[in-house]
């Protein structure tokens, strides 16, 4: 859909009009007809302009721009933009069916004027349309399905998933915004007067929307807008980082965190080398902490492609990011912790050796009680690590380390561990290690073997303390002993 919008978007006029205001004479100034009683005036003060309501209820039909002369255009669009203000009532699809489909054409020809490229908008148009598309996008989102259900937010059905009735009039004003964002004919020195830092914050408000359709224009427009406006950069990583923190430490209910994260992709594949602190410290504040949700599956995919990319510009972060997701590391959640180990595969990918050395020790207990895990998923996922050549690699360089540490969980596992795929692979990965350092794996099995004879001796002297506990409380003639056995 990016690309298709996109391509639209390129699409250019041989030649350029400029409307420009007419005479501000109110004599001449004409009024548009409207079925809205509520409405307030949206005229620009250049041009005063003032929407009326007739007694008879029915919305006029304007004429197209191309239709009238060149001096007059300014004021029917202005006309045009502010008939596209009034709102309507969706829940019922035949209440002013008429009057809808009216203001469905009429943002149909602005945003077909706009795409062309054919003219060029002066500040007051701009104004105007800016107005229009804040009065049209920025409203009170509906109560979530969550907020009723008591269920976490963004894990719905499909066949639950909310769609917002007004979505055919909501797209062409989004695809008005994106149209006027990209085009190549605005100037961000004027537009940023209009798309300001309140208009971008509201901007991020809608993502909570649960339709993903609107969801989906508002990244593809935020992510224009943060590459366009320089200016409004820090301003959205900001208010980005605020979202995360209200969704990790107070609500964890929020139904645009992906599509957020998807931006958050492309901005931190472009971040500058050496990299800042202040990026380093989103990474360890809002990123990192994102694994702790439980609806951590509904944007974990987006989340890790984050995560990866700041590995791959800076390698020395890999052990901060391994710690981190150690330390939300799942104690029940089979799930998650099937996630987690395929982010851990991709991240140790990427990570050098110098930076393995650091984690290696808390890295692979994690691992080795994965391995242990009656839940076969966990377990295979874990043994699947032993696939990757980068990792087997650095567990080669370091195995002094790390077989001592896995050892006793891979023995575990042949010999008691209820599924045989898990048998299977547990032998391949000893069978790898024995033919790596042969004296280390027979060293780590005769240090196993002794651990578990002093295990049992320890559990044999343990019976016979409570059988002796037992004869002398026996002796003592506790009539009223009760024996457990």
């Amino acid at each position: 859909m990016f690309n298709k919008i996109i391509k639209r978007g390129q699409k250019k006029g041989s030649k350029q009009e400029v409307i420009e205001p007419p005479n501000t004479n109110p004599d001449a100034t004409p009024s548009v007809t409207v079925n809205h009683a509520s409405r307030a005036s949206t005229g620009s003060p250049s041009v005063t302009q003032q929407i009326t309501v007739p007694n008879s209820g029915v919305v006029e039909v304007l004429p197209g721009l191309k239709d009238v002369p060149v001096a007059d255009r300014h004021v029917l669009f202005i006309k045009k933009l502010q008939l596209c203000c009034v709102g309507f009532d969706f829940s019922e699809a035949m209440k002013n069916a008429r009057e809808k489909e009216i203001k469905r054409q009429t943002l149909s020809e602005l945003v077909d004027l706009v795409q062309s490229g054919s003219w060029k908008m002066n500040e007051i148009i701009q104004e105007e349309m800016i107005k229009m598309i804040s009065v049209n996008l920025f409203r009170c989102l509906p109560p979530s399905s969550h907020e009723n259900t008591g269920s976490t937010g963004g894990d719905g059905d499909e066949d639950d998933m909310y769609l917002e009735p007004s979505w055919p009039h909501l797209q062409i004003v989004y695809e008005l915004l994106l149209r006027y964002v990209v085009s190549s004919d605005t100037d961000t020195k004027v537009a940023k007067r209009y798309l300001d830092h309140s208009f971008v914050l509201k901007l991020l408000d809608l993502f909570d929307s649960e339709d993903p359709r609107e969801r989906e224009y508002l990244k593809t427009v935020l992510h224009r807008v943060y590459g366009k406006f320089m200016v409004h950069r820090p301003c959205i990583r900001k208010a980005i980082n605020n979202i995360f923190y209200r969704f990790i430490f107070e609500t964890e209910r929020h139904s645009g965190i992906g599509e957020l994260l998807e931006i958050l992709g492309s901005i931190i594949n472009g971040f500058a080398l050496p990299m800042k602190e202040e990026h380093k410290l989103f990474l360890v504040r809002a990123l990192i902490p994102l694994h702790k949700p439980k609806s951590v599956s509904t944007y974990h995919q987006q989340l890790s492609y984050c995560i990866i990319q700041f590995v791959e510009k800076d390698f020395k972060l890999s052990d901060t990011v391994i710690r981190g997701i150690l330390r939300y590391w799942p104690v029940t959640n089979c799930g998650k912790e099937v996630l987690f180990l395929g982010e851990l595969e991709e991240v140790l990918d990427v990570t050098q050796s110098s930076e393995f050395q650091r984690c290696m020790v808390p890295l692979f207990r994690q691992i080795s009680r994965c391995l242990n895990s009656p839940h076969f998923q966990v377990a295979e996922r874990a043994l699947f690590l032993w696939n990757n050549d980068h990792i087997v690699r650095l567990m080669s360089e370091y195995r002094q380390v790390v077989l001592p540490v896995i050892f006793e969980a891979l023995e575990k596992n042949v010999r008691s561990h209820w599924n045989q795929a898990i048998h299977g692979l547990t032998t391949n990965v000893q069978r790898m290690f024995h033919e790596m350092d042969p004296e280390l794996f027979e060293e780590c099995q005769k240090e196993y073997y002794e651990k578990e004879s002093r295990a049992a001796e320890l559990e044999e002297k343990r019976k016979l303390t409570w059988q002796r506990l037992e004869m002398v409380a026996a002796k003592g003639g506790g009539d009223d002993m009760v024996m457990v056995n």
